[in-house]
């Protein structure tokens, strides 16, 4: 498993390149979501958790851990996201500012009736389709969303549950996005997409600036004392930027290293910082990990650059670290949290455990300064959203620890 694993440290410079979209991540715009996000019923702070005994197994000063899990019932924060979008569109068609309106406002019958119906189109390995469907329903409005080929039966019918009109596709992740954009173009819906491309960039901006919700309240948490390092996982990137492009903005040169995990049969975003020319290189094929929230091929344009101009290191690993995540946090040391984190959710955590125990990685913990004095912020996007998959890597019936 280890030799799988590859690192980047990045420390070049792309002088030549666009620089990053920073002031879309000021406190200022990103506390727009959290406030929104308050309104909706339901809405609650996840839990941020200390884990004391995994801290002094692996010479850490202290892990955190955000729970994402434990999000409006959906068990993953991709829901943050596409909501806030959603509401931003209303209210542009409303002709007012987000902060203006309220969820109680934008459910009003007299909202409604000057609306009628929006059709929100999506395409999703998941969490983000069923984020998408839950928050369609919510506001009264319609939902369509299409799955990539090998994606979850029981994701598909947690979509359709909300309410929505949903289908696998014979297609991997970004096709189907290049899809769902042109059906949605012929029948007058509106994408709701964290992927960014040229002329597409709004909405997804918006979703990253939803995201922001889980890291304002980690840094209320811990009382706005930053911690030394963020591991944050990433598939097409919408969420790693924002985290990079949060801590930049309040931090600048005394941020938080932040080291972006990528699966290995979809590392586009390592693929393109390993380039050194600062351009994103997409990752094709069938893409099929157990990861399947990060399952995705070609970087998000606003995401990429916030990595790109300012990420400490990139990861790609395969999926036997998420499954050491899982087992880890399932299975707590004696005084830990119990902690159900899905597959995409515990990557980060499998990743650490390994770099701090593992004498491969000791020159690679050396250059990204871990050691007794860190502390370490994980974020467990995701609980088991597919229970039946959580339990065979967990119990080991499908992956058993001695293959591994």
């Amino acid at each position: 498993m280890q030799e799988k694993i590859s690192f980047f440290i990045n420390q070049t410079q792309f002088t030549q390149q666009p620089s990053a979209p920073l002031a879309s991540f000021s406190h200022n715009e990103l506390v727009k979501a959290l406030n929104f996000h308050r309104t909706i019923p339901g809405y609650e702070p996840t839990p941020l958790y200390t884990l004391p005994a995994l801290s002094q197994k692996l010479g850490i000063k202290k892990i955190y851990l955000k729970d994402e899990s434990q999000r409006f019932g959906l068990k993953a924060f991709k829901v943050l996201g596409g909501a806030y979008a959603m509401a931003c569109h209303i209210a542009e068609l409303l002709g007012k500012e987000i902060d203006e309106l309220s969820f109680d406002i934008m459910t009003s019958d007299d909202v409604r009736h000057y609306l009628k119906t929006v059709t929100f189109a999506t395409t999703t390995d998941g969490n983000h389709g069923r984020g998408v469907a839950w928050m369609a329903r919510q506001l009264k409005q319609n939902a369509v969303v299409y799955m990539p080929k090998g994606s979850s039966q029981q994701r598909l019918s947690s979509i359709r549950n909300e309410g929505a009109t949903a289908e696998i596709v014979n297609m991997n992740y970004d096709d189907a996005v290049r899809m769902t954009a042109e059906q949605a173009d012929k029948s007058g819906w509106i994408v709701v997409q964290d992927t960014a491309w040229e002329g597409y960039e709004k909405i997804p901006l918006w979703i990253m600036q939803g995201y922001s919700t889980l890291m304002l309240e980690a840094m209320a948490q811990l009382h706005q004392v930053a911690p030394t390092h963020i591991f944050v996982q990433a598939g097409v990137g919408s969420f790693a930027g924002m985290v990079q492009g949060m801590v930049t903005a309040a931090w600048g040169d005394n941020r938080p290293k932040v080291i972006v995990v990528e699966a290995l049969i979809a590392d586009c975003l390592y693929r393109s910082a390993l380039a050194k020319d600062g351009n994103a290189v997409a990752v094709g094929g069938d893409l099929q990990t157990l990861m399947a929230g990060l399952a995705c091929g070609e970087a998000n344009s606003i995401g990429w650059k916030l990595l790109r101009d300012y990420a400490t290191a990139f990861a790609s690993c395969p999926d036997e670290v998420a499954m050491l995540g899982m087992r880890i946090l399932g299975n707590p040391l004696a005084g830990d949290p119990q902690i159900i984190s899905g597959e995409s959710g515990a990557v980060t955590t499998g990743l650490l455990a390994l770099l701090m125990t593992s004498p491969t990685f000791r020159q690679t913990r050396e250059q990204l300064g871990l050691d007794s004095h860190s502390r370490v912020l994980l974020i467990s996007t995701e609980g088991d959203t597919d229970p039946e998959s959580y339990r065979n890597i967990v119990w080991g019936t499908q992956y058993p620890v001695l293959q591994q």
